[in-house]
């Protein structure tokens, strides 16, 4: 891991573009498609303005990683996570690059992937994020990670396959799943699959006693960013569907049948042919091993989300580590959203010569734990939220998101509703 430099309090020199300059975005995610989708609507294109815009990616379309727990489950279907670039970007604009990033290299201005070498005046990192094993032994091996939509389908499938053979395996430990974290990821999780376990043991001719799902988390309670009421409500919720929360465990090896953990001083291990692991992440790979100065693949930012030693680079979502406070927060899609919406705006004011001058600040406006389909925990503008209400804010953000892509006619198609099936 590179050493970050101590220039936080820094003000880099304002950005300076030549003409028509090569803008490349690295990254689909919620920031890279906004930079991109926001530098298509805000740059005026003409015969003397033709700054080359491209976006890399190395799926042909994005998802929203807020969903990939119903993905898990197959609440919802991969046709209806995916959204594909070609679709909303106009290639007259922006330039669509199907590819994976291997290396970057900001000494030559140029970063270089399986298809070759891509050339930058201009670099918005926007990698995402890996799961983190912290060096637990087993996590890579035996465990899912919900960090990709064919991650997720990948769970979904193994999971509908020990519930449909254990009609011939009789093994009560293929129906027992392990879900080690109890943040956003793991409880969401959780619950989606709390919620389906009667109607997939009905389908399977299985005793609804017999699966188990076992939550572990390192604190004491579960949703630690939200406030002790909140987490309990959702403790008594979780409760009540079945699931079972082990607060204060500590995983110390993940086995391909279990997983050992340490509670009170004592060595438990806890049997499942499933296991999830939800208890943290980090930033790129590719960052890390970077020659750019970072912290465990994310790069510390200035106020306008520049790179403090490559100030022609700037960095969104997952990928930055911001130093102002009005940017720090846990990283988040809508954290996420608004970074790129920045880049956008900042790019194009500077790309028509004038002077941008603002600084990022993080606007939040909510966030929402689902519990299900039907309820969930959250905060909505500074106010405590649960039950179904909790449910449709968060339907609310994940559709709001879609409608910032493609408007109404995204919505009605790959929107979340209360009363439709995700499928």
């Amino acid at each position: 891991m590179q050493k970050t430099t101590s220039c936080q309090l820094k003000n880099l020199e304002e950005l300076k573009l030549p003409q028509n300059p090569k803008i490349l975005i690295i990254g689909g995610g919620y920031g890279g498609l906004k930079v991109a989708l926001g530098l298509q609507k805000l740059v005026s294109f003409s015969s003397n303005n033709k700054p080359e815009i491209t976006l890399i990616s190395k799926h042909d379309y994005h998802y929203q990683t807020t969903l990939l727990h119903k993905v898990a489950i197959g609440t919802l279907s991969p046709r209806k996570a995916r959204i594909y670039y070609r679709k909303l970007l106009d290639p007259k604009k922006v330039r669509f690059i199907k590819d994976k990033i291997i290396n970057l290299s900001p000494n030559e201005r140029c970063v270089y992937g399986n298809g070759g070498r891509y050339d930058y005046d201009v670099l918005v990192i926007t990698l995402g994020f890996k799961p983190d094993s912290f060096g637990i032994k087993g996590v890579k091996e035996h465990s899912f990670k919900l960090s990709s939509l064919n991650r997720a389908l990948k769970l979904s499938q193994h999971i509908e396959h020990k519930f449909k053979d254990y009609i011939h395996s009789k093994n009560p430990d293929d129906l027992s799943v392990v879900v080690c974290g109890t943040g956003f990821t793991s409880i969401e999780f959780a619950a989606e699959l709390a919620s389906q376990i009667e109607e997939l043991c009905l389908i399977c001719g299985i005793d609804k006693k017999i699966p188990k799902i076992t939550c572990i988390g390192r604190s004491d309670r579960i949703l630690p960013v939200f406030d002790t009421k909140l987490s309990q409500k959702a403790v008594k919720k979780l409760e009540d569907m079945g699931v079972k929360l082990i607060t204060k465990g500590n995983v110390k090896e993940v086995c391909k049948n279990g997983v050992i953990i340490e509670r009170n001083g004592k060595d438990e291990f806890i049997k499942a042919n499933t296991i999830l692991w939800g208890a943290g992440v980090k930033g790129s790979d590719i960052i890390e091993k970077s020659s750019i100065p970072n912290r465990k693949g994310r790069i510390e930012v200035d106020r306008q989300l520049r790179c403090f030693d490559y100030p022609e680079i700037f960095v969104v979502g997952d990928s930055a580590c911001p130093t102002t406070k009005d940017a720090i927060h846990a990283p988040t899609a809508q954290l996420s959203a608004q970074m790129g919406d920045f880049v956008a705006r900042m790019l194009s004011q500077k790309l028509k010569g004038k002077s941008f001058t603002e600084s990022f600040s993080f606007k939040h406006r909510g966030t929402v734990c689902s519990i299900g389909h039907t309820d969930g925990v959250g905060i909505v503008y500074g106010k405590n939220v649960s039950g179904e209400f909790a449910a449709f804010m968060k339907n609310t953000i994940e559709n709001r998101w879609l409608f910032s892509l493609g408007g109404f006619p995204m919505v009605f198609r790959k929107g979340q509703f209360r009363y439709r099936s995700s499928n």
